[in-house]
């Protein structure tokens, strides 16, 4: 069994003082947050914010610590069975601006309620439970 690492960002802007969260429509047909593998030489953190700029075009992220939150889950690439560990974080930025990139065909800023509604799995929808939970918090 092949493991892998990602990494991602719970990105969020405050629209009438509440939080709209970032959501991203993948070619495979779901919608899920800005992530992708850790590259050699690089930090869980620094990949996610790397991802956001590769994915959305987001330079100005300011990432809020004290929240970081882990998925596991398994899939097949060809015969190999995979596992995956996704690392997530909470990124607040002003721009409501995206620079899609290949791999997503639409995006869409949500409140929290619409944004739950929208994300594909279940497990995004948990991080998406306890990040919320967090920043409405702060």
């Amino acid at each position: 069994m092949i493991q892998e690492k990602s990494a991602g960002l719970i990105l969020f802007r405050i629209e009438e003082g509440k939080p709209c969260y970032l959501l991203l429509h993948y070619a495979a047909g779901h919608w899920d947050y800005v992530k992708g593998h850790v590259e050699k030489n690089e930090t869980v953190e620094q990949a996610a914010l790397r991802e956001a700029r590769e994915e959305a075009g987001l330079k100005h992220i300011g990432v809020i610590p004290g929240f970081q939150e882990s998925i596991n889950y398994y899939y097949r690439k060809g015969k190999e069975l995979m596992f995956k560990e996704v690392v997530f974080f909470v990124g607040m930025t002003k721009t409501s601006k995206i620079v899609l990139s290949h791999e997503h065909t639409d995006f869409a800023w949500k409140s929290y309620e619409e944004a739950l509604k929208l994300v594909t799995f279940e497990t995004a929808k948990e991080v998406l439970k306890k990040a919320h939970k967090f920043i409405v918090t702060l």
